[in-house]
């Protein structure tokens, strides 16, 4: 083998590896820069009017990829993503509960894309028999215990699910809008 054959050799191997590390490299960084999957926490305490979590309420769920369960109901919404907020924020500004269009709208997407019916049917709450469920992927625990009066007493109830999660969010992180990953 001559040297020029074998440095044309070592000069596109050399190529090939680059290629490769650099091609593995923005995998990792695409897997790294996807959202985390969702989480749902399961709240110990519940009392009348404004609800509170004890410190203890560490019960988390990973949803990641959310299954399709059964209908949910739209009553009394304007039967889409924008009006379900809309009218979960009148809600949490009349109960004193923080959170902002773009927060709820940006965890709603990462949880459940949008849908009101998403259902979590593989992680440990579902395995435990309480899945997370709705746009927000609440557990049921969570949900009674974050209930926000004035809403539907339906965890799939898209106003309630929004409304009910951004009460747990505001009691355990100070508001929705805080929330950038799974929670």
């Amino acid at each position: 083998m001559t040297a020029i054959t074998r440095t044309s050799r070592l000069a596109r191997l050399r190529t090939l590896t680059v290629t490769g590390i650099a091609t593995t490299g923005a995998a990792a960084v695409a897997l790294t820069l996807t959202p985390a999957p969702a989480q749902a926490a399961e709240a110990t305490q519940v009392s009348t009017g404004v609800v509170k979590a004890s410190a203890n309420d560490s019960h988390i769920t990973q949803s990641g990829t959310a299954t399709t369960a059964g209908k949910g109901s739209t009553s009394g919404t304007a039967g889409n993503l924008d009006g379900w907020i809309k009218q979960s924020l009148a809600i949490m500004k009349a109960k004193g509960i923080p959170g902002s269009y773009d927060g709820l709208r940006r965890n709603i997407m990462r949880e459940s894309g949008g849908n009101p019916n998403a259902q979590n049917n593989w992680d440990v709450n579902a395995q435990k028999g309480t899945p997370s469920k709705g746009l927000l992927q609440v557990i049921d625990p969570t949900f009674n215990a974050f209930h926000v009066a004035g809403t539907a007493n339906s965890v799939t109830d898209p106003v309630a699910n929004i409304t009910a999660a951004a009460n747990y969010a505001a009691h355990r992180y100070g508001s929705i809008d805080n929330v950038n990953s799974a929670y």
